[in-house]
């Protein structure tokens, strides 16, 4: 098979031109990557700037030249040459080429090889899109271990965040321990100490009773009746000093001291 592909460009000169008087064209075109034919053409010769003159000035130029053909055709046996060749002054200031370029012995590659080839490109690509399918699923497999793994650490050193609002301590802990809740009783205890005085401003010295009060602290398992016990107090008269409708842990209890009431 034979292909010509044709080429034209305008080269400019320097100065005016009057005349070609000889000009050849030389080429170093060849084969790259099976596929492209690149190369230059080398234009040059002798010319005369103006009618009169008799001296001749010599140019060369070279023009760079390139064509990519489709897989399909095997360029393995190509010839490649110069088929035609003119050219034209144009405005007395430059020189239009125009070069036909010969490509013989084309040939196409067989219908099997060009599936083998299109089927070798196919697994080429899958096989990049497996190993990219790969690294991310390996990727996302080293994440998710690292979430197990952190989430193991959190869940074996759970950190209990105590919050204190409006003198109330609200807590739900699962699984606790005698030393978690030692550790617990401690804060709120230290915590409420900061509020104790506040529990006796409502208080009328000129009224009471009793000359000493404790303040107890409602801890993990402590119930109204226990409290009652401990102090051997009466409820009437816990209540007369204390609102014992809603008792949570870190609430507050004012206890009179019967041993110093007066008689």
């Amino acid at each position: 098979m034979k292909k010509v592909v044709p080429f034209k460009k305008e080269i400019e000169f320097k100065t005016t031109v009057s005349e070609i008087t000889s000009i050849s064209l030389e080429h170093n075109l060849h084969i790259e990557d099976n596929n492209l034919i690149t190369g230059n053409f080398i234009v040059s010769g002798e010319y005369k700037m103006a009618d009169t003159s008799v001296n001749t000035d010599a140019f060369s130029f070279e023009l760079p030249f390139d064509i990519n053909f489709d897989s399909k055709y095997d360029l393995s046996s190509v010839n490649v040459d110069i088929d035609d060749f003119y050219y034209e002054i144009v405005n007395n200031k430059s020189l239009e080429v125009n070069i036909e370029v010969l490509i013989d012995k084309l040939v196409e590659k067989p219908l099997m090889e060009m599936k083998e080839e299109n089927k070798s490109l196919d697994e080429v690509s899958n096989i990049l899109e497996n190993e990219i399918l790969l690294d991310d699923k390996k990727e996302d497999d080293e994440i998710m271990e690292r979430c197990i793994e952190k989430e193991d650490i959190l869940s074996e050193f759970e950190v209990i965040d105590d919050e204190i609002e409006s003198d109330k301590i609200d807590m739900e802990i699962t699984n606790s321990t005698s030393e978690v809740e030692n550790k617990i009783d401690t804060k709120v205890e230290n915590k409420s100490i900061e509020k104790i005085n506040s529990l006796f401003d409502n208080l009328d010295a000129s009224v009471e009773t009793y000359k000493t009060y404790k303040v107890c602290i409602i801890r993990t398992g402590d119930t109204i009746e226990s409290v009652l016990q401990k102090y051997s107090i009466s409820k009437e008269e816990l209540e007369k000093y204390n609102n014992l409708t809603d008792i949570k842990i870190g609430d507050k209890l004012i206890i009179p001291s019967i041993t110093d009431a007066k008689v």
